[in-house]
């Protein structure tokens, strides 16, 4: 029904924001990563949007990029993950780093976000399976199986997944998994 607000940026206390389209004030909820990317208060910003209505309650959450919009609609489409988790999800992963997990099979990385326990991350991994290289232009991927126990490592270790990810970028390629995690550390420890 709303598919896209195009206003100023009234008010903001997150996750939720209040966008002026042409004296309306809509009120929107969007995941963190859109929300650490938005303009200052008084400024222009374009939102996709999708537009929930409940029994109770109607709420509109806005989005910066297609592929968070769409990924958001993937996720509400699975049993047991309503607005509010797949708002929760994208808050805590990107969308590359989501396809990143789902290709790599990853729970552990789903269970790190608030309110994912075991059984949703696997059933989010499970329903997933294949459908985000269509909404992620670019796919983040590991390039080889040493490089992914490398990431594993440094998130074992206590890295955050972007920091792990980060890192893995500055490594060559061809490195060799014993030899490309003290580099990670160096690089890390710096």
């Amino acid at each position: 029904m709303i598919g896209r607000l195009v206003g100023t940026i009234a008010e903001k206390s997150p996750p939720q924001l209040l966008v002026d389209v042409g004296g309306v004030g809509y009120e929107v909820d969007v995941p963190m990563s859109s929300f650490y990317n938005l303009p200052g208060l008084g400024e222009k910003v374009t939102l996709l949007t999708h537009f929930v209505v409940r029994e109770d309650a109607q709420v509109l959450f806005g989005f910066l990029t297609h592929g968070e919009r769409a990924t958001f609609r993937l996720l509400v489409k699975i049993s047991g993950v309503g607005p509010r988790t797949a708002l929760s999800i994208l808050s805590g992963l990107s969308v590359d780093e989501l396809a990143q997990a789902v290709a790599m099979q990853e729970s552990g990385r789903l269970i790190k976000v608030p309110g994912i326990g075991k059984k949703t991350a696997e059933r989010l991994l499970l329903e997933l399976k294949g459908k985000l290289g269509d909404v992620v232009a670019a796919p983040a991927s590991v390039a080889s199986t040493a490089q992914a126990d490398i990431l594993q490592a440094l998130v074992a270790l206590g890295y955050s997944d972007r920091e792990a990810a980060a890192t893995l970028k500055t490594l060559p390629a061809d490195v060799e998994v014993s030899a490309g995690i003290k580099l990670a550390l160096r690089a890390l420890a710096k």
